[in-house]
Formats: C-alpha cells, sequence, structure tokens
C-alpha cells in the first residue's frame, strides 16, 4: 500500500558504542597525637563520660524508627512512575537496509538500470501488547520507504505497480485476542501465524501462511511469513494438542513484480479476482500434535488456496495468476539422538491446476533433514525435499507452467556463534535440481550486536540461474547489503 509519492526521505543513524576509563583518587589523612599535657587536660573534662549507671535512655531507643527512612548517598532515587498504563506494552524497531547489485549489466535503452544502490529501505516497526483477566491482544504494524529509486535516478523508469509494492508500505501485521475458553481449550482470533513443520528452510508442510518473496533468498523464512485473519481453537490432553483453524482472509505469496530485476516474465502478471472474503472462499485446517520423550509428531489436514498459483492467459491475451483451492493431508515428526536431531515431512496434494492440462494434478512431497549441534557454539543443518507430480503431461513444462514431474530442493546451513554470542557467522547454500543445476542462492553474513538494543548487520547474496521457475534469469542479481538496526 503507497505512502504516497511525496515522501520524505529518511535519515539514517549511526549506531556506536564507547568505552569509558573511570579512575578514582585515594585520599591519606593523618593525625597527629597532640601532646601528653593536652590529652592530660582532655581526660579530666571527659572524665565520668564512661559510666555506665546513667539514667539517659540510649541512643538506639532515642532513634528508634528512624533508620527505615534515612537515605544515604548510595540508596538509589524514587522509581519514576511508569509512562504507559500497566496494561499496555510498547516494542518495536527502526531498521535501514542497503544494497548495492554487483553483476547487472548495463540495461536496453528505456529499461531501469539495476546496477550498484538497488535499495535504501528504511523501515518501522511498531507492536502493541495488551494483557487482562488472563486475555491477551497484540496489534503490530510497520511501515517502509525505499529512497533507492529516487537517489539513483531511476524512478521514472519503473512502473507505478512496481513502486506501489517496492518504494512504499503500510503494511497491519499480527493482530488478534487470545484466551482461554474452558480448561484445556484456547481460542486466538485475528491477523496471526502458525507454522506448520519442522523444517527451518524448505516448505512442504508449512503452508498456512504466505511468503513475502519479492526479493528472494535475502532473509530466512521465518522473516517471510505473512500473517493471515484466522480463528484458531487449540484444546489440549496429556501430551497432545489438537488445533482447530477456520480462515477467512485469502492472501497470498507475495512474488516479484514486473519491471523488476527478478521479475521471470516479459510482461506484466495481474491477479485474479477470486477467492475474496465471502463465506463460500472460507479455508480450514486441522493439526494433530503429540510431544514425547525424546521425539514428536503432527499430522495435518488443510483445504486452502494454492498461495501461489498458476498463471494462465485471460481473454484478452493477458497474463493473468489464480489461485484454485486444493486439500493437503500430511504429517511431520523430529527425533533426538544426541547432539543430532532428525526431522521428516510428508503432504499430499490433490487438487492442483496448471495452466496446460485441463484436469487438476496430484503431488507427493517429501522432506528429510538433520541437525548437528555437537561443535562449540556452532549448528550444522541439511535438508532435502522432493516434489513429485502424478500424471505428469509433457506440455506442463511449456510456458507458462514451467514444471517437471520431479522438483528436487537442496539446503545447507551453517551458524556459528563468536565473542559472548555477540557476534553470529551464517551461512545458507539452497539449489534446485537432482545435479544442483535448476537455479540456487548462496547467501553469508555476519551480525554483530552493538548491545541489548542494536545490531548491524552485512554479506553477500550469490544467485544461479535455472529452470526452477521463477530461476530462470536471476544470475545477474548477485548483491552486497547491510543492515542497521535498532530495537526496543
Amino acid at each position: 500500500m503507497r505512502l504516497g509519492e511525496k515522501a520524505i526521505l529518511q535519515g539514517s543513524q549511526v549506531f556506536s558504542n564507547g568505552f569509558g576509563l573511570i579512575c578514582g583518587a585515594v585520599i591519606l589523612l593523618t593525625l597527629c597525637a597532640a601532646d601528653s599535657g593536652i590529652t592530660a587536660e582532655l581526660d579530666e573534662l571527659l572524665e565520668g563520660f564512661e559510666e555506665t549507671n546513667r539514667t539517659d535512655p540510649p541512643l538506639d531507643e532515642l532513634l528508634d524508627g528512624f533508620s527505615d527512612q534515612t537515605l544515604t548517598a548510595d540508596d538509589p532515587r524514587p522509581p519514576a512512575p511508569p509512562i504507559l498504563p500497566s496494561w499496555l506494552e510498547l516494542q518495536g524497531g527502526v531498521s535501514l537496509w542497503a544494497i548495492a547489485n554487483i553483476a547487472q549489466q548495463p540495461p536496453a535503452p528505456g529499461e531501469p538500470d539495476y546496477r550498484g544502490l538497488s535499495m535504501l529501505r528504511t523501515t518501522g516497526e511498531l507492536i502493541a501488547d495488551t494483557q487482562y483477566r488472563g486475555w491477551r491482544g497484540r496489534v503490530g504494524v510497520t511501515a517502509f520507504y525505499d529512497a533507492a529509486y529516487s537517489l539513483n535516478g531511476q524512478r521514472s523508469r519503473y512502473t507505478d505497480a512496481f513502486l506501489d509494492e517496492y518504494e512504499t508500505e503500510l503494511e497491519l501485521q499480527e493482530a488478534y485476542l487470545q484466551g482461554t475458553l474452558f480448561p484445556s481449550l484456547d481460542i486466538k482470533c485475528g491477523r496471526q501465524i502458525v507454522v506448520w513443520g519442522s523444517s527451518d528452510t524448505i516448505r512442504v508442510t508449512d503452508i498456512i501462511n504466505p511468503l513475502d518473496q519479492r526479493v528472494p533468498g535475502m532473509v530466512d523464512v521465518r522473516f517471510l511469513r505473512l500473517p493471515v485473519t484466522i480463528t484458531r481453537l487449540d484444546y489440549y490432553k496429556d501430551g497432545w494438542n489438537v488445533t482447530g483453524l477456520l480462515i477467512h482472509e485469502p492472501r497470498f505469496t507475495k512474488l516479484p513484480v514486473y519491471n523488476g530485476e527478478f521479475f521471470p516474465f516479459n510482461r506484466a502478471i495481474s491477479e485474479s479476482d477470486d477467492p475474496d472474503w465471502s463465506l463460500e472462499d472460507q479455508q480450514f485446517g486441522l493439526a494433530v500434535n503429540g510431544i514425547f520423550s525424546g521425539w514428536d509428531m503432527s499430522l495435518y489436514a488443510a483445504s486452502v488456496f494454492d498461495p501461489v498459483g498458476y498463471v494462465g492467459i485471460s481473454g484478452s491475451g493477458g497474463l493473468l495468476r489464480y489461485h484454485d483451492r486444493a486439500a493437503m493431508f500430511g504429517g511431520a515428526f523430529t527425533v533426538a539422538a544426541g547432539n543430532w536431531l532428525v526431522k521428516g515431512e510428508t503432504a499430499y496434494w490433490s487438487g492442483l491446476r496448471y495452466a496446460t492440462t485441463e484436469d487438476d494434478k496430484d503431488r507427493f512431497d517429501i522432506l528429510a533433514g538433520l541437525e548437528y549441534s555437537g561443535f562449540d557454539e556452532t549448528m550444522i543443518s541439511a535438508e532435502c525435499a522432493n516434489r513429485h507430480i502424478l500424471d505428469f503431461e509433457q506440455q506442463m513444462a511449456q510456458p507458462p507452467d514451467g514444471q517437471q514431474q520431479d522438483w528436487t530442493q537442496y539446503s545447507l546451513r551453517m551458524t556459528r556463534d563468536f565473542y559472548n554470542d555477540r557476534l553470529q557467522l551464517t551461512i545458507l547454500l539452497s539449489s534446485f535440481g537432482l545435479l544442483l543445476t535448476d537455479g540456487g542462492f548462496a547467501r553469508a553474513q555476519l551480525e554483530y550486536e552493538l548491545n541489548e538494543h542494536a545490531a548491524i548487520t552485512g554479506g553477500t547474496v550469490f544467485y544461479r540461474s535455472g529452470d526452477f521457475p521463477g530461476f530462470n534469469d536471476i544470475g545477474n542479481n548477485d548483491r552486497i547489503f547491510t543492515k542497521l538496526e535498532y530495537r526496543f
């Protein structure tokens, strides 16, 4: 959603820490003894003060009751009254992303020049949490403005639709109310995120929330999920949890837009009008989760609209993206064994639509993964998934589908912490194709925690073109990036 073309350019702040040196001085006091004559006179004057049969009340009794009220130099000042009411808590942050493309070629006449600065985005986030008698509410809002398109002189070469998606945005994030209806039965209503499955990188059963994929490969999946309006019920019994979802909002993955460096087609794609907010377009989900000693398992069933959909040709000859309803049945498990964590997922899709076929297709997805944490301050994980289309037809390999009967995806991740967890190195490799030939990317980044509120991140992303949909021509999008972030 646009904030307006006349947005004010945002300045950036530089965060830095200093080290202070505190120096103290030692004062030596020397008391000189008086001569013996003066001492004798003093003894006579003080004679009798050491008698013990005096009738005056002792000093402790006179000062009784004053000790609790006496302030010393070490006592803290009385706390200031709270600014916010006790039932309200605010948190949020401000960040600045700077990205430069390092492998783009000179553009054709009239086309945008993707070389150099491609993002200078200032993002603000504000989250309000409240609690009352066991009920909890949250409202989160984010907004960003990207000054790169004005600063690099390329703004006039982009379409209005592109600038709507990439230059400005105001977004309602999580906004929900949750509480307990009965013992063992909870309810949560509103925009929320529901995570299914065991994988951290490849999505097989994690289908409830669409993703923000407008700039792929830059951040992890957990930062890409888009909240959806859902009514959720959770029932707990011993080590089991049953979750029922009624999904009211038909929301879909945010994909690269025409006129940008990641868009895979030579003309724009419009979104179809269906589905919308209606009674007949409600979506459903059911999850059964069991947690046991050393392992856990989950079973899933859902009737949802395909979040990515398929591209078809409209009656006027334009490209339209459609989202038809499909059913998914699947499961996931994790098993812990010493420093190893074994994970697996499987999903069976029924009713998937493609542009080049008349009938619906079914698809079987499977994932296997391993995590190892035996090295000091290091986590290594590897995952492999395969998606197999049943009753595959050869025309499905042609545009605009561009499918294969089997898509294989790999991911390898390593994270290592340094300097008491203040510096973290992350390396992520993601690739498609049985022989790693269908496209992918590699990201390496360092994140340094300046203090408990501020952090700086820097790194690079390298892309490889391939036949996987959306990766056909992204090999020139290699980039370096840095991010400054302040959170409160």
